[in-house]
């Protein structure tokens, strides 16, 4: 009886955290995309990352100077020079369905996550062993110490590595778990669930926020609001429409021609969704022909001009750049050394080397994702300029991230080419990078398998010498410009609008909405 009193108590103290909610029942999301993948796991789909945020929560996060601050973690020590790592869980987190989550639960998601993610790939390598001590603390410890356990339990891009209990952390990781259950502000109501339509969150009752403000994933998550709502809508238009209306109150992924119509509007604002923007890319199917063939790659470096794809979706030079490199602008590590010039000519001549025997180039394109769709015209068009054949075939974005798996040749359902614009932080360094992972069937969609580019990432993370990961990481750029396991666009900012009566947004690398409030 004693113990149903005192979590009773609990769950009061933290409705009580989380402030007032009243009349703010529901907020009204158009998101960028419609969510297929609901295990966020599972490996790198944006909308599940965005989607995990809403419902899990982190043993660490990132904060608006990208810092790694604690979240579920309470403290941490580091023991044995860095070969042992020993953290303790706050006090009062709970489950959405009211159990306590527990240093097993910790346990069995990092080994679930580790299995996918490339930093948690690393930390595998290094014979990591995850042990509970008891129900509050665990232990990580690794065979030689490494300067990026932080930034591994921190790492804000897909996979994250989010905490669900542990009967749903045991099933395999190249599985979906069966249920949708963390500990994060808010819960996902599985029975409003209508794939295509909508997704409903509720606030999480149970939810402790730490007391710090929040700042970027990091701090305090309070919710607001009583229900947050995803609705899926794929005409950019009729989102807007919906916005200036007040029918919703955000809208994400603002395309530019939509732009001033929405900025004339002083019931609306727009700003950028983040500060760091989206690698965009033309991800290329390594496994299969066409493109298993690497002097057919190579051809596409000599002929993609980043700036024809920007000038296809804006004219507003501070919405987007040209980022001649395997590491996004922004990156310490960002160089345009050994870049090949564009050279149409060279093009079609590595076309013709490569004996391209005219084998469809299939793309994938999310025809309702206004730059998706502008990009993947502008490549086809280039791609036949050189001597390829091609076949767009259209679809949703949430198609995308289904058919994109299929290992198949592109005449029995495969792929060989779609584009899309992974989270700056993601491509910002060699270990933790989504593009450039070369370890074969563990890495990112189009499979690249390369030793040499993978001998070189497992050396950047063992180098605590900073002049010498500037190396490392050029020699990656370097080989990486003979396997070319994709092709840069340039990095583009992604503006999301909003009802001005809205306060509190947060602009980390992930769209997230604890902390609004409605004037």
């Amino acid at each position: 009886m004693k113990k149903h009193v005192t979590l009773a108590l609990a769950l009061l103290a933290a409705t009580a955290l989380a402030g007032p909610v009243g009349a703010q029942s529901t907020l009204r999301v158009k998101p960028s995309g419609d969510v297929r993948i609901t295990d966020p796991h599972l490996g790198s789909d944006s909308m599940a990352r965005n989607m995990g945020y809403m419902v899990y929560d982190t043993l660490f996060a990132v904060d608006d100077q990208l810092r790694i601050r604690p979240q579920m973690a309470e403290s941490h020590e580091v023991l044995e020079g860095g070969r042992v790592w020993r953290l303790r869980l706050r006090e009062g987190l709970v489950f959405q369905d009211g159990s306590p989550v527990t240093a097993a639960d910790v346990v069995a998601s990092l080994r679930r996550w580790a299995q996918n993610d490339g930093l948690g790939q690393q930390l595998i390598a290094r014979g990591a062993v995850f042990e509970a001590e008891g129900t509050n603390a665990f232990t990580l410890t690794l065979n030689t110490p490494w300067g990026m356990v932080l930034e591994a339990l921190g790492k804000p891009g897909a996979p994250v590595p989010f905490i669900m209990p542990e009967r749903l952390a045991q099933t395999p990781a190249n599985r979906p778990v069966p249920e949708v259950l963390g500990s994060g502000p808010y819960r996902f109501v599985a029975n409003e669930w209508r794939a295509g339509d909508r997704l409903v969150f509720a606030r999480h009752a149970g939810y402790r926020p730490r007391g710090e403000a929040a700042a970027g994933l990091s701090g305090g998550r309070v919710a607001r609001f009583d229900r947050v709502e995803w609705l899926i809508m794929p005409d950019q238009q009729t989102a807007i429409d919906a916005l200036r209306k007040g029918e919703i109150d955000i809208a994400e992924d603002i395309p530019a021609d939509l732009l001033s119509v929405l900025r004339r509007d002083r019931n609306i604002t727009v700003a950028n969704q983040d500060e760091l923007g989206v690698a965009q890319q033309i991800r290329l199917n390594t496994t299969q022909p066409p493109f298993n063939n690497p002097l057919l790659r190579q051809a596409l470096l000599h002929a993609v001009n980043g700036q024809d794809f920007l000038n296809a979706v804006t004219t507003d030079p501070s919405q987007g750049r040209v980022c001649n490199s395997f590491y996004v602008c922004s990156s310490p590590y960002h160089s345009t050394t050994g870049w090949p010039a564009l050279n149409l000519d060279r093009a079609r001549q590595l076309v013709r080397e490569s004996g391209y025997d005219g084998t469809p180039v299939v793309f994938l394109n999310a025809a309702e994702n206004t730059n998706i769709n502008a990009f993947t015209l502008v490549a086809d068009q280039l791609f036949r300029s050189i001597g390829l054949r091609t076949d767009v075939q259209a679809m949703d974005w949430a198609t995308v991230v289904a058919r994109r798996q299929s290992r198949e040749p592109v005449n029995r359902g495969g792929w060989s080419v779609f584009i899309s614009g992974p989270g700056g932080l993601d491509m910002m360094e060699p270990v933790s990078h989504l593009g450039l992972r070369s370890n074969c069937d563990r890495a990112w969609f189009g499979w690249p398998c390369d030793e040499e580019i993978e001998r070189l990432r497992a050396a950047f993370a063992d180098t605590p010498d900073e002049a010498r990961k500037r190396e490392i990481a050029a020699q990656i750029q370097a080989r990486a410009l003979q396997t070319v396991p994709y092709i840069p666009i340039g990095v583009q900012y992604q503006l999301r609008a909003h009802r001005a009566n809205l306060t509190g947004l947060l602009n980390p690398p992930a769209p997230v909405y604890w902390n609004v409030s409605r004037r």
